[in-house]
């Protein structure tokens, strides 16, 4: 009977034991509510650290950005320069034919266009019928010659024969004379032999003159055979001019290369330099103006990167090739005249030229005056 007063006044008491909230000291660790953590190492964490910042570093270096970009020049300032060669006609003439389309690709030597030829097939034959005319006369001077020189060989034996008859009549006279002297021979005798000593003396006279013209006469011919040699080689210059002219009349391509629009048509009458067309060819180039300031340490040979708008941005490879001797200015028709008048510095362009290496497909879409955006490495040498 005791006992049950006592378990009853035991119970409340743990009752209340039981609601009093627990102590600080008896809650458990914060570091058991968030579970374990392995212990942190300071020289892990340093190693981890200089291999992700090497890695950094190593893609900065391998794509070129800062701060191991080396230093460069850029401009936007530049286009693609090529050789473009104008197709005109050197004769005038009507189109008969155009064998060739907009922007088609021709070789050297390929037939792009015919001019009528009729005229200038005459003009051809003409010149042929003018050099027989010339030769003609040329091979009736050497008949002429010929005689001319036969006519002094005939002068000479006159002479020859002239001196003959003077010696016999010089030989007729002594003996005249002595036979006078003797009184054997009449002074009438005398008068007629010395007559025909005075005759005889003329005769040579007169053989040596007509050798004289004679020998003017081959001289003569000569001369005029000279001209008339010089005639047949103008004769044959026109009839060279006159094979250019007819040659003309076919108009091929000078070089290989890709035409630009084909502008003449059949038909159509064209004089010499009438542009029909234009010839781009394979060989390129970039002309980059820079500012004067930028050329400071431009160098031949330097590297440089080329991104063309026609081609979406792409990037092509070159090289510096050459620098141009002075400004843009210098080459213009109207220079600006800064001795007068407020002075205004204006940076000066100098062009520098940069050659498309080889070996890159793009370079094949490339066109003269497309737009290029330049960028020269001037710290590579």
């Amino acid at each position: 009977m005791s006992d049950t007063p006592k378990n009853e006044t035991q119970a409340p008491e743990e009752a209340a034991v039981a609601e009093t909230p627990p102590s600080p000291a008896a809650e458990p660790p914060a570091d058991a509510e968030e579970g374990w953590k392995p212990p942190r190492s300071r020289g892990r964490i340093v190693l981890f650290g200089s291999l992700i910042l090497i890695g950094a570093l190593a893609i900065l270096y391998a794509w070129g950005l800062p701060p191991f970009r080396p230093a460069s020049q850029t401009t936007d300032n530049a286009y693609v320069r090529g050789q473009t060669t104008i197709i005109a006609p050197q004769v005038g003439g009507y189109v008969t034919e155009v064998l060739v389309q907009d922007f088609e690709r021709v070789k050297a030597g390929q037939l792009l266009a015919r001019i009528d030829d009729r005229i200038y097939r005459q003009r051809v034959a003409q010149g042929t019928a003018s050099i027989a005319a010339q030769a003609a006369s040329l091979d009736n001077s050497a008949q002429s010659l010929r005689s001319a020189e036969a006519q002094v060989q005939l002068q000479d034996a006159a002479i020859v024969s002239a001196k003959a008859q003077l010696a016999r009549a010089q030989a007729d006279m002594r003996r005249v004379n002595e036979l006078v002297d003797a009184g054997s021979v009449s002074l009438r005798e005398r008068d007629q032999t010395l007559a025909a000593l005075r005759q005889a003396e003329a005769a040579v006279r007169q053989a040596e003159a007509q050798r004289a013209i004679a020998a003017q006469q081959v001289r003569s011919v000569g001369v005029g055979r000279s001209g008339l040699e010089a005639g047949v080689a103008n004769a044959k210059a026109q009839r060279g001019l006159a094979d250019i002219d007819l040659e003309n009349t076919v108009i091929r391509a000078p070089r290989d290369g890709r035409l630009s629009e084909v502008t003449v048509r059949v038909g159509q009458l064209v004089s010499p330099g009438t542009q029909l067309m234009y010839l781009v060819p394979q060989r390129h180039w970039v002309v980059a103006n820079f500012k004067e300031a930028q050329t400071a340490n431009i160098r031949i040979g330097q590297p440089a990167t080329l991104r063309v708008d026609a081609l979406g941005g792409a990037k092509l490879k070159g090289h510096v090739e050459s620098v141009a001797p002075a400004a843009g200015s210098e080459f213009s028709v109207i220079k600006p005249d800064t001795g007068s008048g407020n002075f205004v510095k204006v940076p000066q362009r100098i062009a520098v030229r940069i050659r498309i290496d080889a070996g890159q497909k793009l370079a094949e879409r490339l066109g003269p005056g497309m737009s290029v955006v330049a960028t020269v490495r001037t710290g590579a040498e």
